[in-house]
């Protein structure tokens, strides 16, 4: 088995579980810091998901644990979902099934890609994470001329924000798996892709749609 045998996969699982907690703590403190900024704890917990890929991917787990692992974190994020049971991850202020499809993408791409093109899937978790998720940071926090894309608002910080964070998060995948990687010229390519999409984020769909396509670009590219 990958990994180092049994053991190594256990250390695998231990340490992306330790670092979902922390991510999960760092969240609530957010919520009990600034409990009227309710999207900041959200964020958070969104933009702290990404790096599991890459402790994944570091400590090469094995793909069955790996799609297991992400299909449980993806029914828990329902069951939150649906009661509330960790209001900092998602209690907000409008009707979202993304942290539902942040997970399922995951989930998605780990079955499709691991681990024969790890840094594909990497890719897709990553740009998600620290785009959108910088996206939803610094769009509200910062004002900007905005606009409507059925009816979820977008602002010129937002969409600069994730362009910047999707480009940085496929230079960090490159600059690991130069190998594995597009050219140069395919990754602000990607970027401006992944960008695009984000636009469409009715109840969240984007979770979904933004990781699935730029793993697929990444593929075909590299």
């Amino acid at each position: 088995m990958a990994g180092g045998g049994w053991l190594g996969q256990a250390l695998g699982v231990g340490a992306a579980l330790l670092w979902l907690s922390l991510v999960a703590a760092l969240a609530l403190a957010v919520r009990q810091r600034w409990p009227e900024q309710r999207e900041w704890s959200r964020k958070v917990a969104h933009i702290g998901a990404g790096p599991v890929l890459l402790i994944a991917w570091g400590l090469n787990l094995d793909r069955w644990i790996a799609i297991g692992a992400a299909a449980v974190v993806t029914l828990l994020a329902l069951l939150n979902h649906r009661r509330r049971l960790l209001p900092a991850i998602e209690d907000v202020d409008r009707h979202s099934f993304g942290t539902v499809a942040y997970g399922a993408s995951i989930t998605l791409l780990l079955t499709l890609w691991w681990p024969w093109h790890q840094a594909a899937a990497t890719a897709g978790v990553l740009v998600m994470a620290l785009g959108d998720g910088l996206a939803g940071l610094l769009g509200p926090l910062i004002r900007s001329p905005s606009w409507r894309v059925f009816g979820e608002r977008r602002s010129l910080v937002g969409t600069a924000a994730m362009a910047g964070g999707s480009l940085l998060a496929l230079a960090v995948v490159a600059a690991l798996a130069p190998e594995a990687s597009p050219a140069a010229w395919g990754l602000p390519l990607i970027a401006l892709v992944a960008t695009a999409l984000e636009q469409v984020a009715w109840q969240g769909v984007d979770n979904l749609s933004v990781p699935l396509l730029v793993a697929v670009l990444w593929h075909a590219l590299a």
